[in-house]
Formats: C-alpha cells, structure tokens, sequence
C-alpha cells in the first residue's frame, strides 16, 4: 500500500482517486477551494463534475497543502495546465528530495512553451518528475469501464512503479521513456478536437472527422519528432488513441467547446457554456507558437488559432484547408 495525495479535485483529479482507492492505497485528495471539499465531505461524491460516482470513506479530503504533500510516496498533480505552475511553485517548501511528482493533466504553457513535467520539474527541482497520460475520460474512469494509459519517466523503475501503483482491471498501464511524446500528444489532441467539434457544429460528417483525426496526427506527428519525441508514441495511445477518444467522446469538452463555436458562438460564449476549462484554447496558441519555432506547418491548428482568436469563419476556416496546395500525403513516399 501506498501514500498517494491527488493535488486537484476536478473530475480527473476524483476519478484517479477512486482508482488509487480501488487498489487498496491511502489516498489523499487536495483543493484550494474549501467549498470544494466541503462538498465532497459531505457528499462523497462531486457533484457538478463528476456526479454518480461515490468516493469511499476512506479517502481524506483537504485543503492544507503541506498536509496532503509530506511524507506522500507519490503526489499526483490533477489541477488545469493553466494552474500547473502556481500549484507546483505552491508544493516546493513541502515536497522532499527524490518523491515522486506524476503529472497527469494537458496542457503546453503559452509563455514558456513548455510542457507540463518540465514546469514541474523547474518549479520543484528536488522532485522525480513523471507523467500519466491516455484516452482517459474522467466520466468512464470512475464507472470502471476499460481504460489504458501510458506512465511515462526518465527511468524505467520509476514507469513501472507508478504502473503498479495505478493498474488494476480496469485500469491497464503502459510504461514509456518518452515523456515529451506522451505530453505533446495528450495537449496538442486538444486543439485538434476542437476543430473536429467544428466540423460537427457545421453539420459535417463521419468523412470530414477521419480526416481531421488523420491529418491531425499527422501535424502532431511532425511537430512531435522536430521536438526530439518518438513517432511510436504519437501513433500510440497518448496520440492516436487520445485524439480519436477526444474528437469523437460525447465526454469530451474541447469536441463541445468546438461544435458550440461552429453553431455560431464566440469562444468566450462556448467556454463558459462548457462549464469546465477547456484546454484545447490554452494550447492553441502555444501549439502555433511551437509551430513556428520548430518551423512546422500545422494548417489545422492555425485555422483552429484564426477561428478561436481573429474571429474568423468556421466555414472559411474548413474551405482554406481544403483548397490549400495539392500535396502528397506522405512525404517520404517516393515513386519507383
């Protein structure tokens, strides 16, 4: 048995929680909102973000930060990639040399253009920094319906403690040394689920997301290897197999976030109708910007910027990409 402290109560945060209980570890969850945990003190359950499933009695509840980080065998950061970093800077004074940090939220920094374990890490230097990522909906999660994900870090023991931490029956873990791979896939799916959540507010069919899925991993594909990642990852659970799960999941609030806005609302008007963050607007703008440093072209994702930021027309957005220069679709590909 472990000491876990799940640093986050929103529906991920809750819904890992009761899979670390499910295995039988003494978990702790955190939350800078006292209304929060109040709530679910009270309810064992989150009501607004995670409703129908019940947390046992076992798991404490808090919103002492020192409380829920010392003496922990492994913190799991579950808090919105834009709190990624305060939260971290937060944890520092309480977190020992050596334990164990999992990051399992998505997100690229727009400043920094960093990833989320490298925020981490240059926040509480002290920490072994690891990430946990996949096609993961908190809503299916905490129903126990099959699910896989990937534990990346630096070391091999390190991936394969956090698997046996997390896996049960339900829950099966992978391990990989391809942290920024796993990281780059789960936030840069985002972005691209948001235009397939377009396409569907348009009206647009089961042709027109295969090919925002296809084209879309492949830009993430392309951007992944300039940054030093591996293709394997990409074409793997945390790329692929994200992407699809976001692009078409009726759980998925950056494909709602989307058809919202190709219905006809401004992306303020979809994010507050969405009720929860939406990640794919906060990577947006950090996936260009990485775009142009690597000098990789992402046509998706800079008609997904236009639309989001310079209010420009789905409809146009969809026609530019399909009228852009005639291209082979695989540019190793050569003729005989």
């Amino acid at each position: 048995m472990a000491k876990v402290s799940v640093i986050g109560a929103g529906s991920w945060g809750t819904a890992l929680a009761a899979v670390l209980d499910y295995n039988g570890h003494e978990v702790t969850i955190w939350s800078v909102m006292e209304e929060e945990i109040k709530m679910l003190k009270e309810k064992r359950e989150h009501v607004s973000k995670l409703p129908g499933v019940k947390l046992s009695e076992e798991i404490q509840l808090t919103t002492d930060l020192k409380e829920a980080a010392e003496g922990r065998d492994l913190l799991v950061i579950a808090v919105p990639s834009v709190f990624t970093r305060g939260t971290a800077k937060n944890m520092r004074p309480f977190v020992g040399e050596g334990q164990l940090v999992v990051n399992v939220a998505k997100g690229i920094e727009e400043k920094t253009l960093m990833v989320l374990s490298d925020i981490i890490e240059e926040e509480i230097p002290q920490a072994k920094v690891a990430v946990l990522s996949g096609p993961s909906h908190a809503e299916e999660v905490g129903r126990k319906l099959p699910t896989t994900c990937v534990a990346g870090a630096k070391s091999r023991d390190t991936a394969e403690y956090i698997q046996n931490i997390f896996m049960n029956d339900v829950f099966r873990v992978y391990t990989s040394p391809d942290m920024l791979g796993i990281e780059l896939g789960g936030a840069l799916k985002n972005v691209i689920a948001l235009a397939a959540g377009m396409a569907d507010g348009l009206g647009y069919g089961d042709n027109t997301k295969a090919a925002l899925i296809t084209r879309g991993i492949a830009e993430i594909g392309r951007l992944a290897l300039a940054m030093g990642a591996k293709y394997e990852t990409i074409s793997g659970l945390t790329g692929i197999g994200d992407l699809i799960v976001t692009c078409a999941s009726r759980h998925s609030r950056n494909r709602k976030a989307g058809m919202l806005i190709g219905q006809g609302r401004t992306m303020e008007q979809a994010t507050e109708e969405v009720q929860m963050v939406v990640e794919g607007v906060y990577s947006a703008k950090a996936a260009m910007g990485l775009s142009e440093k690597y000098q990789v072209p992402m046509p998706i994702i800079e008609q997904v910027n236009l639309v989001l930021f310079h209010d420009k027309p789905v409809g146009e957005a969809v026609q530019e990409l399909m009228l852009r220069d005639k291209k082979s679709e695989h540019d190793q590909a050569i003729w005989e």
